[in-house]
């Protein structure tokens, strides 16, 4: 919670216009979607800090994660705009072309 109220020191300096955004995370067995209004000029990565999303997933290791605006890869440091959803991706269990070989072994 001390970050958050950190971060929301380092943005004061922004206009004061709220977005709204949405910051969201599938794992295994549950997913979430949190909704938020951040000042104009919020960056991903605050976004997702200022969510509280890796609160809730501790195996959620934001660092090395994909992150994506409506399936669109981006970087942490890119500014939102209004309605952005924010995705964060788990890592791929397997390479999607080994996966279609095996399929294909399998159907023979």
């Amino acid at each position: 919670m001390l970050f958050a109220i950190g971060l929301m020191c380092c943005m004061s300096d922004r206009t004061t216009e709220l977005i709204s955004v949405e910051v969201t995370y599938a794992s295994k067995s549950r997913q979430s979607l949190k909704s938020l209004n951040v000042p104009r000029g919020t960056k991903v990565i605050e976004a997702i800090q200022l969510s509280g999303i890796c609160d809730e997933f501790p195996e959620l290791n934001i660092e090395t994660a994909r992150i994506g605006i409506f399936s669109q890869f981006v970087e942490k440091e890119q500014v939102l705009n209004e309605h952005d959803r924010v995705e964060i991706y788990r890592p791929l269990l397997i390479d999607p072309k080994e996966a279609r070989r095996q399929r294909t072994r399998i159907q023979r």
